[in-house]
């Protein structure tokens, strides 16, 4: 009985790998919840010790959390992830182009009066 979950077991753990690779850590760590890429949290001293270590989790595990006085102050993640979490998709004007609002007739009003004087 035993042996013939095995294969299942295996073959669902192969579904989930390959589901996975198409998806960034920080999603994986969404679906999952955090504890489940043991997210590491390290205090100042910890990662000014251990700065290289910090490093290699990021970009192997996922982001380091560094604290101070039991805060979150900054988060460690590898240079590839930070670089698809950044890339510009689009520009200004494909943006209002792809606006709910585009074509909904909204009117916007604008004041006749002349601008109020400022002394400089």
């Amino acid at each position: 009985m035993g042996s013939a979950q095995k294969p299942v077991a295996r073959l669902e753990k192969m579904f989930l790998c390959i589901r996975i690779r198409n998806m960034t850590i920080m999603t994986i760590m969404t679906l999952l919840g955090d504890s489940s890429m043991d997210r590491q949290v390290w205090s100042v001293a910890e990662a000014k010790a251990k700065f290289s270590e910090v490093i290699e989790r990021a970009m192997s595990l996922g982001p380091q959390t560094i604290t101070r006085k039991g805060r979150t102050a900054a988060v460690v993640v590898g240079a590839e992830e930070w670089q698809r979490k950044t890339k510009r998709v689009g520009n200004l004007a494909e943006f209002f182009a792809a606006s709910p609002l585009r074509g909904s007739n909204l009117k916007i009003h604008r004041l006749k009066s002349r601008p109020r004087k400022i002394d400089l």
